[in-house]
């Protein structure tokens, strides 16, 4: 998913007389990664009119004193500095080199004046941090690149962080996820400047689709944020991670943790970025995708295992975090997977945990065909059964790989 805005927020201001919507600024630095920045440079900075693309103006400027050393050891010189982002009424951040380093004062000034002035504001990937150390995204929506998003929350709070989105769009300032995810905003740009026919055309020329559907949760993995590691809390986020399968809901994780829930709802969202609840269907969602990949399973009991009450739940909340319903996402996987690929003997085993019962694991380890496993208990939130809980919560928008911002 994306989360685009369909108006101009209040805050955005009109265009300086001196900036030009058509002239891109790209704001390099040493250390940053080669492929992220060259993103904005490839989009702005090639005359595909005769595809049908409108043509930009690119300013390559360097962020510091050059030359530029980037990753694999090559090293750039920009042809401007920062005094040619007075002329742009885009200026892109592609990558930021450290996520615990602060970036130069003068890079982070001009960045404010160029907003005060009109100017959209685009962070790509690790890009977030330098639009966040500036103060851009104080009380805005934003995303970076789901390992880097905990940080992001951490570092400032402010900031509202969804690691689950590819990119951010809150009128005057925007941000992407990682990577690939750079060309979508900036395609998205295209989009909103000339149209979805400018933005096809452009997108047929970098041979990638011109919008993709769902967000980062397809990536997510189960390693906790390294600033967890040494915390108390991440006794209690591996024991939830262990017992997905098991009956229990929030206010057991903060018992665990010793804390009343108004505390560890806090501690947990300072640490993880993400509220407990969503934490929780986040990861029981990521272990039905597991289960789809790898077992037999039918949907009926992916849903069981995974702690939902009911197939409609993990349907539901299945489709909101990655775009296809669970018998979809199954059928596009196995067509993708070689022909013989066959799963590996006794992975319906290693799929039951080790507190199921005996004739569950029984069940399991003799499994052929879906049917004979155990649904597991269901999560209940203060009182309310899985369903109500379930079926509660803003839902996403039809259309693939957008959100409007409220």
């Amino acid at each position: 998913m994306s989360q685009d805005s369909t108006t101009a927020p209040e805050s955005a201001r009109k265009l300086s007389g001196r900036r030009r919507r058509e002239v891109v600024a790209v704001l390099l630095f040493s250390g940053g990664p080669i492929f992220e920045s060259s993103i904005p440079l490839s989009v702005f900075g090639i005359d595909r009119q005769d595809a049908g693309v409108p043509r930009y103006r690119l300013l390559v400027c360097g962020g510091e004193d050059g030359p530029l050393r980037t990753t694999g050891g090559l090293e750039l010189t920009a042809p401007y500095g920062l005094e040619a982002i007075s002329r742009a009424g885009t200026v892109v951040v592609p990558a930021w080199r450290s996520i615990t380093s602060p970036p130069p004062p003068e890079a982070l000034d001009a960045l404010r004046r160029a907003h005060e002035e009109g100017a959209r504001i685009v962070g790509l990937c690790t890009g977030a941090f330098v639009l966040a150390a500036a103060g851009l995204l104080d009380g805005r929506p934003a995303t970076t690149h789901w390992m880097y998003a905990p940080t992001l929350a951490k570092r400032y709070p402010s900031v509202h962080v969804d690691p689950r989105e590819l990119f951010v769009d809150d009128g005057d300032v925007l941000t992407s996820a990682g990577t690939a995810a750079g060309i979508d905003l900036c395609l998205h740009i295209v989009r909103t400047d000339h149209g979805a026919e400018a933005a096809g055309a452009l997108a047929r020329r970098l041979v990638v689709p011109p919008r993709r559907s769902g967000g980062q949760e397809r990536y997510l993995d189960r390693s906790l944020p390294e600033e967890i590691g040494s915390d108390p809390l991440a006794e209690v986020v591996a024991w939830a991670l262990e017992h997905l399968h098991e009956q229990f809901d929030v206010e057991t994780l903060a018992a665990r943790a010793y804390m009343s829930r108004r505390t560890f709802d806090r501690r947990f969202r300072s640490l993880t970025g993400s509220a407990p609840l969503q934490w929780l269907i986040t990861q029981r969602v990521l272990q039905a995708q597991r289960l789809l990949e790898t077992s037999d399973y039918s949907v009926d009991e992916v849903a069981g295992r995974c702690g939902f009450r009911s197939p409609v739940a993990l349907r539901g909340h299945f489709r909101r975090q990655l775009g296809s319903s669970p018998a979809a996402y199954r059928s596009a996987y196995r067509a993708r997977r070689p022909q013989g690929d066959s799963m590996p003997h006794g992975v319906m085993e290693s799929m039951v945990p080790a507190q199921a019962s005996p004739h569950s694991r029984r069940a399991a380890a003799a499994a052929s065909t879906p049917g004979q496993a155990a649904a597991s208990a269901p999560v209940t939130e203060h009182g309310k059964t899985s369903s109500d809980m379930y079926a509660t919560g803003p839902s996403r928008p039809s259309l693939p790989g957008q959100r409007s911002a409220p």
